[in-house]
């Protein structure tokens, strides 16, 4: 009573104020007196026919009286006008069965227009409608927001299609629906770690649901999704492997539920099945990883990743022959492949992989099988991390192979690691290096790395020299570089050579002629 009657007061003071007629007819709609409230606020428009405000309670009025065409006919004005906000401060003055009333009004009619018309014309009156329903609810009308960023995603205004996706998320994060719609909004917009957050939410909820939306998309976003869930899980996997850790509980990940909804979104592609595969044992679930393998690949598979995963499982039940055997097979075809499956086994296993690997590979080499022999070399050096003994035998194999360049890359890594001055293997490591440039020929960088041989141990040098190349062989290599340098006038360099030539040959008589002239043509220089 006490607003009415201060409304009316203004009234008398200020008969054409608008205000105190809104805030007058609000006095007495609260009071129960709809028509002197509708009267009221008939006046008030007569003198301004575009007040939005007055439009939008007159609107609320006649849909109560059930006057719907009318109240229809008001909230188009309003939307012509351009003004839904106009509803925000009514929302507090009018009841709760009132702005239910507005609400189903203005989404059911919202509905008709998208389902009777088309046209991004029609498309943006419907989100007006759309918008006074969610205002007429409070902000909290899922199925217009909802609608309305569908409407947006339309229009191609991503960004707001998004807020609303997230609005709804905000207040019901199960919502699977708004879930899938901001995610593919964020893959249109190349946000791909937002996107697959969404996803993976999506699927945990409601795998079914998820994947059908999903398989609504076109076939380019399909596999762009799939790719991205794909890179996700990987990651997922390796950080699992990497950690020897069963769960990530901060990620809540239930990695075989998402390696289902890969094979139920593109079953035909082989290396989703890989990639289950390798979900179920990061879980360790190794009886059903085995399952799987021998449904799609067979008892015995021609897949090298399917066979590798198949040694994985082995190792894991302890048989080592068999498991070596199966992860030797991508063994210099994929290597990444098989360093990420060694993640799954712990140091011991790894170490008794590599032993029996090298044992493999030594009686192949025996053979001369050395292809095979490589492979399980290979092996054994990514399942030890790169054990320098291991890399010499793989060096070795390289070089009777005749793959050089790949032999000393594997002798200049020993080398590099090798952090003690003193090793009798250095020494070795150097003369082997040697050699391969040799017949490569590169013959002053092998001279270079015998140097350092015969600077460390020359007694352990000379003898890896005798077995080969062979002391004479190298000692006249040693003086076709230093004449070289002799000609050049490298006098010091020349020097060097020819000192090292005959310590590796000391009746080298070209060797001493040279020592000799350089000599000559130093005399009175110091040069060593």
């Amino acid at each position: 009573m006490g607003v009415h009657y201060l409304a009316l007061l203004l009234l008398e003071l200020e008969p054409s104020d608008e205000v105190s007629q809104i805030l007058s007819a609000d006095a007495l709609y609260q009071l129960g007196s709809v028509e002197e409230a509708h009267k009221s606020l008939l006046g008030s428009l007569g003198k301004n026919p575009q007040h939005s405000s007055i439009l939008a309670r007159l609107a609320l009025l006649q849909l109560k009286k059930g006057f719907l065409l009318d109240a229809n006919q008001l909230i188009k004005k309003v939307i012509e006008i351009g003004d839904t906000s106009c509803l925000l401060p009514i929302m507090d003055i009018f009841k709760s069965e009132d702005r239910d009333l507005m609400q189903k009004h203005c989404h059911s009619s919202a509905m008709s227009i998208l389902q009777n018309k088309e046209g991004d014309t029609h498309v943006k009156e419907a989100v007006a409608y759309l918008s006074l329903a969610i205002i007429s609810s409070g902000g909290t009308d899922e199925a217009s927001l909802l609608t309305r960023a569908r409407c947006y995603v339309h229009l191609n205004q991503k960004k707001t299609a998004i807020f609303d996706f997230g609005t709804i998320l905000k207040a019901n994060p199960t919502h699977v629906q708004a879930r899938c719609g901001r995610a593919f909004m964020y893959v249109i917009l190349n946000k791909k770690k937002e996107a697959i957050q969404d996803i993976v939410l999506a699927l945990q909820v409601d795998q079914k649901f998820a994947i059908q939306e999903i398989s609504s998309l076109k076939v380019e976003a399909q596999n762009l999704i799939s790719c991205w869930l794909r890179d996700h899980c990987i990651s997922t996997v390796t950080r699992m492997a990497e950690a020897k850790a069963k769960v990530f509980r901060e990620e809540l990940v239930n990695l075989p539920a998402i390696g289902q909804s890969l094979l139920l979104i593109n079953g035909r592609d082989s290396t989703w099945h890989i990639l289950y595969v390798d979900m179920l044992i990061a879980e360790e679930m190794y009886d059903d990883a085995l399952k799987h393998l021998q449904e799609v690949f067979g008892p015995v598979p021609i897949d090298d990743a399917a066979s590798a995963r198949y040694g994985l499982i082995q190792m894991k039940r302890e048989n080592v022959q068999h498991a070596v055997q199966n992860l030797s097979i991508l063994a210099e075809k994929n290597n990444k492949d098989l360093q990420f499956l060694l993640l799954f086994l712990d140091n011991k296993s790894r170490c008794h992989v590599a032993q029996v690997a090298s044992q493999e590979a030594d009686i192949l080499t025996k053979g001369n099988q050395l292809e095979k022999a490589m492979s399980y070399y290979t092996l054994a050096v990514l399942s030890s991390k790169n054990k320098p003994k291991y890399i010499r035998q793989r060096a070795m194999c390289l070089t009777t192979s005749k793959q050089y360049e790949r032999a000393l890359k594997d002798l200049q890594e020993v080398i590099k690691r090798n952090t003690s001055s003193n090793s009798p293997e250095l020494v070795q490591d150097y003369c082997s290096a040697g050699h391969v440039q040799l017949l490569i020929l590169k013959e002053e960088e092998a001279c270079n790395n015998y140097i350092k041989a015969l600077q460390l141990d020359q007694s352990l040098a000379l003898t890896n020299i005798s077995r080969r190349p062979g002391r004479l062989s190298l000692a006249q290599c040693f003086h076709q570089i230093a004449h070289n340098y002799f000609k050049q006038q490298h006098y010091e360099e020349a020097w060097n050579l020819t000192e090292y030539g005959l310590i590796i040959d000391e009746s080298n008589t070209e060797l001493k002629k040279l020592r000799a002239r350089i000599k000559r043509e130093t005399s009175g220089c110091v040069i060593h």
